[in-house]
């Protein structure tokens, strides 16, 4: 898929292509520059949230090139960036997407809060234990497999 998004539709769109439509393999699309940073911040980042991690569960993703308004008649007042995505050939996870964004939604609706707290009554703490993942933690700091790796705490206990 290649496409000039309509930047206030971008961001679903793309999610909701990659979890919709596994047919399209690979994406690129011209979004606004901080879409496109969200996209496919890594954990940690500022840009870091939920669509971060969806990509992540979907694909790999690349800023490929920032397009400036300059380029574009009338110029818009933002800047603009494509943004190239690759759907994994294989699942790279073993849990599926719904139980692990029921927690990742959990989590980013509390963004600042530990994970022991916006999780609380989801994870209990053996759960975090099993799956590895650090209860005092925060949302922006967790990868894609470690939200995977709660998940299936959750799931086998």
């Amino acid at each position: 898929m290649v496409a000039n998004l309509p930047y206030n539709v971008a961001t679903p769109l793309v999610l909701d292509v990659l979890d919709d439509v596994p047919q399209v393999t690979s994406l690129l699309v011209m979004v606004q520059r901080e879409v496109a940073e969200r996209l496919v911040a890594p954990p940690g980042s500022p840009n870091y949230g939920i669509p971060s991690v969806k990509v992540a569960y979907w694909a790999t993703g690349q800023l490929v090139a920032k397009v400036p308004p300059s380029v574009f008649l009338p110029p818009p007042r933002v800047e603009s960036a494509l943004v190239h995505l690759v759907r994994h050939k294989t699942p790279k996870h073993d849990e599926p997407i719904g139980p692990v964004f029921e927690l990742v939604r959990a989590a980013f609706g509390k963004r600042r809060k530990m994970l022991r707290k916006s999780l609380s009554g989801l994870v209990t703490q053996q759960q975090f234990e099993a799956a590895g993942v650090a209860s005092d933690a925060r949302p922006e700091t967790i990868g894609v497999e470690q939200w995977c790796a709660l998940a299936k705490a959750r799931r086998l206990s």
